[in-house]
């Protein structure tokens, strides 16, 4: 090998990048200490960004249809619909707060009366069978609750409760100060990125290709447009199904007379943002209220939840979401579960737009590489009955 300028240069880098990896093993923990530092300073512009990005779906749409051909109205567009866009997420959010709060309050503060009054009726049903077989009744006057052992214990759980909140109360106040903090710089940001975002695009373009070879900018250029379009078209779709799956809540509950009708279906629209399993945990708080006004309702509900979900799953789902992203619905549920694992309910919003760019891009491959080899179309059909 000749060792010219640019054969001592990747000697070099290769050397460097060794000594690198070698002193990053022997200090782990101080690079985990910078790393919690670096991701403590860029979190701020971190939230930004997806905040930005959420409200650039709703902005871009409206900005689209806002005074299309009028051309004296071409610099306030971007403002007015920025504005229009803030008052557009701000009325959705306290629209659902003024039905979600004060239906769920008075759904708790009416829960002890209840309890105690099922428990009463459930007691006279029991004596009442008691009498008609009376195989029950030891086991009926043998059901005494020690009301006074009860009372104790919550005692004692709220006291400890109260003494741990006490103790990590500093803990909380400084969390909660930073979270605030965090989402006002976030805010600040994401309100320069939409305001600003062609201008910003076409700088970072310049970035890329000043600093890449041009096929490796394409590449990245067309890899992060992919990316954008896929996840607007993800957020897009899980809203629409979101409403689709409230709005028929609301329907059917108000047709077999299940109260709560209108707070569950904006309940299981707020909770069914999160893909595939969020309608289940609005099931699940949704059944409570009803079963402390009716438990018979509420078994019905669960019945009536069970049919719109096998409606939901089979058909507005895939359909709705999985071709917004170009995904196929086997592919949605295995993104949804591996997102689940590995990071939560943020993995389950990330990964199902995460996995439709990267099945895009490995189908885009595998078809180059087919017309690439001259692979013949009869060979990728599977071959019917044993020829």
């Amino acid at each position: 090998m000749q060792m010219n300028k640019k054969n001592l240069k990747s000697i070099g880098l290769t050397a460097f990048a060794v000594l690198a990896a070698y002193w990053g093993l022997q200090n782990l923990s101080l690079l985990a200490l910078a790393a919690g530092r670096l991701l403590g300073l860029v979190k701020p512009f971190v939230v930004g960004g997806a905040i930005a990005f959420i409200l650039n779906v709703p902005m871009r749409a409206i900005e689209r249809h806002l005074f299309p051909r009028a051309r004296w109205g071409g610099h306030l567009r971007r403002p007015l619909a920025f504005v229009l866009t803030l008052v557009l997420v701000l009325g959705v959010l306290t629209l659902a707060s003024l039905v979600i709060v004060p239906n769920l309050g008075q759904a708790l503060i009416s829960l002890p009366p209840q309890v105690t009054a099922a428990v009463g009726d459930l007691r006279t049903r029991l004596y009442t069978l008691a009498d008609r077989w009376p195989e029950l009744r030891q086991l009926v006057l043998s059901w005494e609750i020690d009301w006074a052992g009860v009372s104790e214990k919550a005692m004692g759980l709220l006291e400890n409760l109260g003494n741990r909140l006490l103790g990590s109360g500093a803990v909380f106040v400084s969390s909660l100060v930073s979270g605030v903090t965090t989402f006002l710089i976030g805010t600040v940001f994401a309100v320069y990125l939409l305001l600003q975002k062609e201008k910003l695009s076409r700088q970072g373009r310049a970035c890329m290709y000043a600093l890449l070879p041009e096929t490796a900018a394409d590449r990245a250029v067309e890899i992060l447009t992919l990316s954008g379009r896929v996840f607007s078209k993800f957020l897009s779709g899980q809203c629409l199904e979101a409403v689709i799956l409230g709005s028929m809540f609301v329907v059917s509950m108000t047709l077999f007379r299940i109260p709560y009708a209108f707070l569950v279906g904006v309940l299981i629209a707020l909770t069914a943002l999160i893909p595939v399993v969020g309608s289940f945990i609005g099931c699940g708080v949704s059944a409570l209220l009803i079963a402390v006004a009716d438990p018979w309702k509420a078994l019905m509900f669960l019945i009536l939840f069970l049919v719109i979900q096998q409606i939901e799953g089979n058909l507005i789902y895939p359909h709705v979401v999985g071709s917004s992203v170009g995904l196929p619905s086997i592919w949605v549920l295995v993104a949804v579960i591996l997102g689940g694992g590995l990071m939560g309910v943020a993995g389950m919003i990330l990964f199902i737009p995460l996995c439709s760019v990267l099945y895009t891009l490995f189908r885009r491959f595998v078809k180059d590489r087919l017309v690439e080899r001259k692979i013949p179309e009869e060979k990728l059909n599977p071959r019917k009955d044993g020829q």
